[in-house]
């Protein structure tokens, strides 16, 4: 059992989680349409994690979830820098994560899963990487379906950045289908137009 003031950093730490649902991911203003809190984009990473680790099958499935689930919490403390804004500025999230780590019994976990994954060595962390760059791309395809031209420049930039065969495959896939295929189905099926009613 830990004391009562681990317990209280602990509360803080699930406190400052909560910030990431309330922190937008900047880069959609400069593509002019969509929007994602960090929380929402994380979400999907780990399932794109997930997914990549069974694709992989020869791999840590846990180190690839919590590096997909740790990989930008920084971003509580330092906001969601696109790509145009890390170009002008400094952003000390490793000052942000050490600072995090200190304050928790559990910190050095987290200050080196978060460091795993920013050396981007291990098959693990690769996977992880590729897992934050698919979740871009589909939520950048997501655009496209929508109308939106400039995402497919996005999209293009954004598939040179994979690195594992498990991640290039799985984005090829991605890039090919329709976003709303997995509810939409057969678009001329007459159940969209009479819900099979008489």
């Amino acid at each position: 059992m830990k004391n009562d003031k681990d317990l209280e950093k602990i509360a803080d730490f699930l406190f400052e989680a909560g910030m990431l649902a309330k922190t937008p991911r900047s880069g959609f203003y400069f593509l002019g349409s969509g929007e994602q809190s960090v929380a929402e984009h994380v979400n999907r990473v780990c399932y794109v994690g997930y997914v990549l680790a069974q694709l992989a099958g020869d791999v840590d499935e846990s180190e690839i979830l919590k590096m997909c689930l740790f990989h930008d919490f920084a971003e509580t403390r330092v906001s969601d820098l696109n790509y145009v804004h890390q170009k002008y500025t400094s952003r000390h999230e490793h000052q942000a994560i050490d600072d995090l780590a200190a304050s928790l019994p559990f910190g050095q976990k987290i200050k080196q899963i978060i460091g795993s994954y920013e050396e981007c060595t291990s098959k693990e962390a690769l996977l992880a990487k590729d897992a934050d760059n698919i979740e871009f791309i589909l939520a950048l395809k997501e655009q496209c379906d929508i109308g939106n031209e400039r995402a497919q420049s996005w999209i293009n930039a954004a598939m040179k950045r994979l690195k594992t065969k498990e991640g290039k495959m799985l984005a090829d896939k991605i890039i090919q289908i329709d976003s709303d295929r997995w509810w939409f189905g057969d678009k001329d099926d007459q159940w969209w137009v009479t819900r099979n009613k008489e």
